[in-house]
């Protein structure tokens, strides 16, 4: 372990580049579990909301040999420039976050499997898993490999996710050298960026013993947010009252978010916070949170039609509308996002 922290704090302290964003679950009593994460990044990256009913056929990828499925379970997920989804909570309690790494490598070499676009990676979970055991017991066959295309901006599709279930546990995803590395555990209930998860549990593993009380690390460094966010999930209010508890995971996320307009020169790897999201696993409620307006508003899934037959339904956050409240009623019918597999030509 001390190797670890050597090697991870060398590397926090080399100036190596990372996106923002921080992922924290709150695990109570009475099967309170609350998963709270940011969406930090350079520029506008212009989600919307979407509910997708069960029954939709879906294919990892637009031609050749990839991984085909129908999903067994409706979700309501945020996007990223509406070409993938990039958070979300399935009507079982499933939630899947994906988050900046630039340490992910997804290829091996001579790699024949079936392909999976990482732009709906995310969605494969949330449409096919009801509980993190389940996910974890599918994904480390590693029956097909990511394609990971650049993003429209011109930024690399470095990626991770986090998933928890509606017990607590959680499941950190990772590709490092081309193989799939997976940390389950109810213990790992925060993810950040950079570096790899376990030099990040190293590095925090230190902080505890400096004890939050004394010190906490103040930066909008990786590690730094990693380091808060374990503390104060932790330190908040111990309730199965959702009043108490969905605000208390909120605070948390405003505290390890990054102020909007911040920039810094010759740290452009510091992103502004654009959004946040809190999922209510135990009574299944999405909350959502912009930095541009002045509300939070919430997605109550047992009010949503995921059955078969219902229709896909999109909630626009791009042109300066502003919500409050329950705003099921405030999704339109619509067609879904194209998921991005290829950079157009």
């Amino acid at each position: 372990m001390a190797t670890l922290i050597v090697i991870a704090v060398n590397f926090i302290w080399s100036g190596q580049p990372v996106k923002a964003c921080t992922r924290a679950v709150y695990i109570g009593p009475d099967n309170m579990v609350i998963t709270g994460r940011t969406m930090d990044w350079k520029e506008d990256i212009q989600s919307n909301l979407y509910l997708f009913p069960r029954g939709i056929k879906r294919a990892g990828y637009n031609k050749g040999n990839t991984v085909e499925w129908i999903s067994k379970y409706g979700s309501i997920v945020a996007t990223g420039y509406d070409i993938g989804t990039c958070d979300g909570m399935n009507e079982k309690g499933l939630v899947a976050s994906l988050l900046f790494l630039p340490e992910s490598i997804y290829v091996r070499p001579n790699d024949t499997r079936p392909v999976m676009g990482i732009s709906i990676w995310t969605q494969y979970v949330l449409d096919n898993f009801a509980t993190v055991s389940e996910a974890v017991a599918e994904l480390k066959k590693q029956t097909f490999r990511i394609d990971a295309p650049d993003m429209p901006n011109g930024s690399a599709s470095t990626l991770h996710m986090a998933i928890t279930d509606e017990t607590g546990n959680s499941a950190v995803l990772e590709y490092i050298d081309g193989n799939l590395i997976i940390h389950e555990g109810k213990e790992y209930q925060v993810m950040t960026n950079s570096p790899r998860y376990d030099l990040q549990l190293a590095v925090n593993d230190y902080w505890k013993e400096v004890g939050g009380l004394n010190m906490l690390p103040g930066t909008n460094r990786s590690s730094d947010r990693f380091v808060r966010a374990s503390f104060y999930i932790h330190a908040i209010p111990q309730t199965s009252d959702a009043k108490i508890a969905v605000p208390s995971v909120l605070s948390v996320m405003r505290n390890v978010s990054v102020p909007f307009g911040i920039t810094t020169p010759d740290k452009p790897y510091i992103s502004s916070t654009r959004w946040r999201s809190v999922s209510d696993q135990k009574n299944r409620v999405y909350y959502f949170e912009s930095t541009l307006t002045p509300n939070l508003f919430w997605i109550d899934l047992h009010k949503v039609d995921f059955s078969p037959n219902a229709s896909i339904k999109k909630l626009s956050l791009t042109h300066g509308e502003v919500y409050a409240g329950d705003v099921v009623k405030d999704f339109k019918d619509s067609r879904s996002f194209t998921f991005m597999f290829e950079l157009p030509k």
